[in-house]
């Protein structure tokens, strides 16, 4: 039986020959081992194969989530446009039926809250749920992890804290993920342009006027607004605390905070209104430059308290030290971010002067815009503040390198930040009613909110009127009730204080303070901002103003910041409602600043001394020699020197003693002072009393009256 089964492999063996077993015996290791390896062999062969599919099925999987991803962006990016265009549209129609209880911005944030429903409700799950992993021997998260799956190693990014309540309710609606942006996106690329605008397009004719004023505002109304709200929610916590309401920490420093970026005001649909019904150009420019500067110094205020850091084991005690440590880095970063902007403006306005861009209006204003973006994330990569660094690179900007651009490059500048001032705003707002429907980390508190409404009603209370009251004790022309009743009105939240709240909501007091922080604007953009044309006519605030202007002394609605009496001359009104800080660097400005950086202002060889005369003769420009075109200083404004000054029309020099020459100098200055004649009065009447634009060959100035008051 075993010869015969031995034998059937091979049929061709002779009779009498050994069995083949014994045959096979000796080469059964050699014949072991050579199947081992063709098993082996096959085996290795049949695995990579499929590790090949594997791989090929892995990378095609890949190659349609990323696929998918960029459709999916597509889609979100598609979102927001269309709900620009549909805003766009809606305000046209409310500009053509002439409503205006509802601003373009309230329009935004409703479309957002509409698209943010419909996506939160009505768009399913698209992505499965993912697998929690435990790492327990890490003690702190990790912003970048690398992950070994298999050999193959994967990037994964940090997204924030999950409570432990909510890992069960992680959002799984991949398109939701799509249209939360990065908070970093708020900053680098749409806060820029709404702030560079507001500093470009400042009426400083109105705004000198009333510098003091906007600055008491901006800078000690805005530290006492933060100290009042965060105190007053600090006491709301307490209360919380007690009722049980409080399910994680919230510490006085996140109340401060809190007070910090709330104090952040944005009358963007107030100062719209204004614009459209030309309403008071003094009260518009006490909102618009405390607006401006308060946001500056918000941000700054806030970064301070996140920087206050005492010693010891409890860091959220107060720490004398840390305080004053806090104070010197407010001062430093503002102080760094204002010089870093002007630097900026002033080297932008070198480069205009003294090249032929102007030949090339499409690069002059390509290099305007990069200039002025970059001053932003210089400022920020440099540890400074970006937010005050543009505010100020816009205000150089327009006063010195404006005057050199060519005339299609200022049509251009002006038009391109305004239209992306235009659309980061409105996106900024429609992502606010987006935000509230597709944002995952929501703490709704409703007595922190109400405690945030009271308190934010006393904060711009204590903010606006004690600081009248004392500014009217210096002032000739008081801000009067009803101005300080409508800027308590105009207090409305947007912009900056919801970018402030959305860049950090890693913990529950910050996610507490988003929502909140949402609420509130819309709050004060749908309620107060569609109140203000019924409160401007309840308050008897002029409208219809001509901005460019002053209106007739005997207005009673303008007569609180017009004078004391009908003896006030309109003539001499700049000087005497022009702040002194402004008027003390005025001189400087016009003798040296504007001929060195701009077209304008008078030859240096007439104002530096005389060992200065090859430099004067390399700064001053060609123009001021030459007098071959009108100096160009379209944007500057009205402000009254202490010495009186010279025009000059054609070759005739007119002077404030009413005294004609030929001279060829396009402006002088002379020192001394002198009273008026009746000359100069009929000059005074037919430049339009002195505060009246002057379009001459020269620099546009203003002749100097002696305060009869």
């Amino acid at each position: 039986m075993e010869s015969g089964d031995a034998a059937r492999p091979g049929s061709g063996q002779a009779t009498g020959a050994p069995p083949p077993r014994l045959l096979l015996l000796p080469l059964l290791p050699l014949l072991l081992g050579r199947g081992l390896r063709v098993a082996a062999a096959a085996s290795a062969s049949s695995s990579g194969a499929a590790a090949e599919d594997s791989s090929a099925m892995e990378e095609l999987a890949t190659e349609k989530e990323a696929e998918e991803s960029h459709r999916q962006d597509s889609v979100s990016l598609l979102t927001f446009i269309l709900l620009l265009t549909l805003t766009i549209l809606t305000i046209w129609l409310f500009k053509h039926r002439r409503v205006r209880f509802l601003h373009e911005t309230g329009l935004a944030m409703i479309y957002g809250l509409i698209v943010g429903v419909i996506l939160r409700y009505g768009i399913p799950a698209t992505s499965g749920r993912d697998k929690s992993l435990s790492c327990t021997q890490e003690d702190r998260a990790f912003s970048t992890l690398l992950v070994n799956v298999s050999g193959k190693f994967f990037e994964y990014t940090l997204k924030g804290e999950i409570s432990p309540g909510k890992i069960n309710s992680v959002e799984q609606n991949d398109m939701l993920r799509k249209v939360t942006f990065d908070p970093e996106v708020f900053f680098n690329i749409l806060l820029p342009p709404i702030i560079f605008h507001a500093g470009y397009s400042l009426k400083k004719r109105h705004f000198f006027r009333n510098l003091g004023s906007i600055l008491a505002y901006a800078f000690l109304g805005t530290a006492v607004s933060c100290f009042i709200i965060g105190n007053l929610m600090y006491g709301v916590v307490k209360l919380m605390k007690i009722m049980g309401q409080l399910s994680d920490k919230f510490y006085y420093t996140d109340c401060l905070f809190f007070g910090a970026i709330i104090s952040a005001t944005d009358p963007v649909t107030v100062l719209a209104i204004f614009n459209e019904l030309h309403a008071d150009v003094d009260l518009y420019a006490l909102l618009f430059g405390e607006s401006v500067l308060n946001d500056a110094v918000a941000i700054v205020l806030s970064s301070s308290i996140v920087a206050y850091q005492p010693a010891g084991l409890n860091t959220h005690a107060f720490d004398a030290a840390a305080f004053f440590k806090s104070v010197g880095i407010f001062l430093g970063i503002f102080s760094g971010s204002f010089t870093m902007g002007a630097v900026t403006g002033v080297v932008t306005a070198l480069v205009t002067k003294f090249t032929k861009l102007h030949c090339f209006p499409l690069l002059e204003t390509a290099l305007f815009f990069l200039m002025s973006w970059s001053t932003f994330l210089l400022a920020e990569a440099c540890g400074f503040t970006g937010v005050v660094a543009v505010l100020f690179c816009g205000i150089t900007q327009a006063h010195y390198t404006y005057n050199n651009l060519s005339v299609e490059s200022r049509s251009r500048t002006k038009q391109l930040f305004e239209v992306l001032h235009f659309l980061a705003e409105n996106f900024i707002f429609s992502y606010m009613g987006l935000a509230l429907f597709t944002f995952q980390k929501h703490v709704f508190s409703p007595i922190f909110i109400i405690g945030a409404f009271v308190a934010i009603f006393l904060g711009r209370a204590a903010h606006i009127y004690p600081l009248s009251f004392f500014l009217n004790l210096g002032r000739r022309h008081k801000i009067g009730w009803n101005f300080q009743h409508m800027m308590m009105f105009s207090g409305l939240r947007g912009a900056m204080a919801f970018a402030l709240a959305i860049r950090d909501t890693a913990s529950y007091a910050r996610q507490m303070m988003f929502t909140t922080t949402l609420l509130i604007v819309f709050f004060t953009v749908w309620i107060i901002g569609g109140g203000t044309t019924p409160m401007l006519s309840w308050l008897n605030i002029r409208v219809g103003v001509d901005p460019d202007q002053d209106p007739p002394p005997n207005n009673d609605s303008f007569q609180v910041l017009q004078g004391d009496g009908p003896d006030s001359a309109r003539g001499n009104r700049t000087k005497q409602e022009s702040a002194w800080i402004f008027r003390l660097w005025y001189s400087f400005d016009h003798n040296y600043l504007k001929p060195i950086l701009t077209h304008s202002g008078p030859p240096l060889t007439t104002t530096l001394p005389a060992w200065c005369g090859l430099l004067a003769r390399c700064l001053t420009s060609p123009q001021v020699y030459d007098n071959q075109e009108p100096l160009r200083e379209e944007d500057s404004d009205f402000i009254l020197t202490e010495g009186d000054l010279t025009l000059t029309y054609g070759d005739s020099t007119v002077t404030a003693n009413g005294s004609s020459s030929s001279h060829t100098a396009s402006t002088s200055l002379e020192g001394s002072r002198r009273t008026k004649s009746s000359s100069e009065e009929v000059l005074e009447r037919d430049l339009g009393m002195g505060d009246q634009k002057v379009s001459s060959r020269g620099t546009r100035l203003v002749f100097p009256l002696e305060d009869n008051a």
